[in-house]
């Protein structure tokens, strides 16, 4: 009589290797689309204008390098320097008033007990599209607009020229830029507080504290990682701001009065088709960023509190 023998166990180790490899295989299934994306819109274009930086290039000509050239041109440029110090002014005006309106905003929500409307107008213009924010507000600065006709009939002078007068075309942006924004970080803001534990806000209550107290010393500074990173994605957008002066004000305002750096890369790339010059202004932007993200990152070190376990 003859016995059949069972079949060899597979051993635990072999099976979890090749359930491993299993495994490894489907993540990559799942995470290849999200890598080639990110190689040929992120990285690919980053090493692009790394290497146009130092050349120079019309887009139909032969690529000719001329070192550093670009970059002492771009430094030495009048209308580079005055798009960083624009840049720069959008940035200073938009964040510190755009994030005390939002933490205003939040705390005065913080005290409704049905604020989803509110809610959503405050979030309304985040998820609306830049451009179409920008063409409203372009109707609304009009010499006939409703802001300009608001100004005369209610206090009976001639309302100013918003995107015609140089002084005036960089605060309309910044106007429009805090509007846009505000919501997002009133959201924020909304769930810090909201974080609060409220045996705290007691505490300090039965100490005497007042509101103004409650907020200065008590809740901004448990909500101060949330500011602190607000603040940071404020500035990097501030620094980026294009979509809203190319639609709102025509050639970078008066006198380029609303020219920012990226508006300038779009115009030395897409304008006079000069790559060469055009990266390497990107990749001053860059290194603006960097820096001004590094000194943010210092200067946390005094006024962000993080909880200790």
């Amino acid at each position: 009589m003859t016995t059949t023998r069972p079949a060899p166990a597979v051993p635990a180790v072999r099976r979890t290797a090749a359930w491993r490899r299993r495994d490894r295989r489907w993540g990559w299934v799942f995470v290849g689309p999200q890598l080639i994306g990110m190689v040929l819109f992120i990285l690919g274009p980053f090493v692009a204008s790394l290497v146009l930086a130092f050349a120079s290039w019309d887009g139909l000509t032969a690529l000719k390098w001329v070192g550093l050239a670009n970059f002492v041109d771009q430094l030495t440029d009048e209308l580079l320097l005055k798009s960083i110090v624009n840049t720069l002014l959008i940035a200073l005006i938009t964040v510190p008033v755009g994030l005390a309106l939002a933490l205003l905003i939040a705390v005065a929500l913080e005290k409704l007990r049905t604020r989803s409307l509110y809610l959503v107008l405050f979030f309304a213009p985040v998820v609306t599209s830049t451009v179409a924010v920008a063409m409203i507000w372009q109707q609304l600065f009009r010499a006939d607009g409703v802001l300009s006709g608001f100004i005369a009939s209610t206090f009976h002078i001639d309302p100013p020229d918003w995107l015609g007068d140089p002084h005036l075309a960089l605060i309309s942006v910044c106007i429009v830029t805090i509007w846009s924004s505000v919501g997002l970080n009133a959201v924020i803001f909304l769930a810090g507080l909201q974080g609060i534990s409220p045996s705290l806000i007691e505490a300090a209550q039965l100490d005497g504290a007042g509101a103004w107290s409650l907020l200065t010393r008590i809740r901004m500074p448990l909500i101060s990682p949330i500011i602190f990173f607000s603040t940071i994605v404020a500035f990097i957008s501030s620094l980026q701001t294009f979509d809203t002066v190319f639609v709102l004000t025509a050639d970078a305002g008066p006198d380029n009065a609303t020219r920012t750096i990226v508006y300038h890369i779009y115009d030395l790339g897409f304008g006079r088709f000069e790559f060469g010059p055009s990266s390497a202004a990107s990749v001053i932007l860059l290194v603006l960023t960097l820096v001004i993200t590094g000194l943010q990152f210092a200067a946390q070190k005094r006024f962000v509190h993080y909880e200790s376990d």
